[in-house]
């Protein structure tokens, strides 16, 4: 049952802010909206005003913003040509393409503020779980349960920042401050380098002395300012971490086995949601980061692909041919329905198996 909840609240909301994004940009550009839909095929609930229809839809895999005159060979009334999309400047077109993606960038944003607002941000504490056998720490004489309490003249707060300093030392001697119990014990680290894998698998030297954490966190509350500079942060570092994903995928360092579809989106909603809210909320604002990615690829059909061609327009003076719009269209759609069913062929692999 908390899978079906958590699978029907993501989309919805993803859905909700994408599309909104198309919604709004559209209607302050002056163009006219003729359906606002949550999902595809047969109406649930739907409602008119003024102009628009806003509805849901049996099929929660979408929605769709439908606007007067968006195809360009759409015969418009002539009352109607102001209220046209396609008789909109391209810049402003392109604006309202890539207000969906940029509305689930801002979900995350807003998610992450909230959720930083009310509770806080965890942090990492800078104490020693484990030394390792003939490591520079154990060298040096660090023990577990340690507190690193400065590095040179940087005092350390939590664990980024000690492994911060410690990863930049170029192999220098440290000299470091502990806190052991009620005493304060100075020390010598001469760090090592190493050949480590990163989360990529890929091998990459760094500096250590043989340390892990204890585990121990605090929760550090942050006023609005700090909340909206970690929201920004957080959203900024899944994104580079998501664009390094696909670019990874493409290069063949990550298996395309690891790629997940509705299926696996609906157990990890199910998992996050039995494990609270601020689980579920932090979900949502990575796949909406997922899906503004996604979105922005350069293939057709999707946002990024009507950008490409609006870009070859602003470039060139002139639209895309209808025929090499329909005929790149349908490459696109062949391109996803191919992903689709990969993706859901790795959801159910993963169940047979697991």
């Amino acid at each position: 049952m908390s899978m079906v909840i958590g699978i029907v609240v993501v989309l919805g909301v993803l859905i909700f802010f994408h599309e909104l994004g198309h919604f709004l940009c559209a209607k302050a550009f002056g163009v006219g909206v003729e359906k606002f839909s949550l999902g595809f095929g047969p109406k649930f609930v739907s409602k008119t005003v003024g102009r628009t229809e806003y509805c849901i839809s049996a099929i929660p895999l979408g929605g769709f913003v439908k606007m007067v005159g968006e195809q360009p060979d759409e015969e418009i009334d002539p009352q109607d040509v102001a209220l046209s999309f396609t008789h909109k400047p391209v810049g402003q077109r392109m604006l309202i393409v890539a207000a969906g993606p940029l509305f689930n960038f801002f979900l995350a944003i807003l998610i992450f503020f909230f959720v930083f607002g009310i509770s806080g941000l965890m942090v990492l504490q800078p104490v020693i779980g484990e030394v390792k056998t003939d490591s520079p720490a154990q060298t040096a004489g660090i023990q577990p349960g340690d507190r690193i309490v400065r590095i040179g003249d940087e005092p350390i707060e939590n664990w980024s920042e000690m492994a911060s300093v410690i990863s930049g030392s170029s192999g220098r001697a440290l000299k470091v401050l502990a806190q052991r119990g009620s005493d304060r014990i100075d020390m010598r680290i001469v760090p090592e380098k190493q050949s480590l894998e990163n989360i990529f698998g890929e091998a990459q030297t760094r500096y250590v002395i043989g340390i892990t954490a204890a585990g121990e966190t605090t929760t550090r509350r942050l006023g609005p300012v700090d909340a909206f500079k970690e929201s920004m942060l957080r959203t900024y570092l899944i994104t580079k971490l998501t664009i390094v994903s696909v670019v990874k995928l493409v290069q063949g360092t990550i298996s395309v086995k690891t790629l997940g579809g509705p299926i696996m989106i609906a157990q990890m909603a199910g998992e996050q949601a039995e494990q609270g809210a601020v689980n579920l909320l932090f979900f949502i604002a990575l796949v909406s980061i997922n899906l503004g990615i996604l979105n922005l690829l350069p293939i057709p059909v999707l946002d990024g692909g009507h950008l490409m061609f609006f870009s070859i327009e602003a470039a060139t003076g002139k639209p895309v041919s209808l025929k090499a719009r329909e005929n790149a269209q349908k490459v696109g759609i062949i391109l996803l329905m191919m992903l689709m069913v990969f993706v859901f062929y790795n959801d159910i692999m993963r169940i047979v198996s697991g």
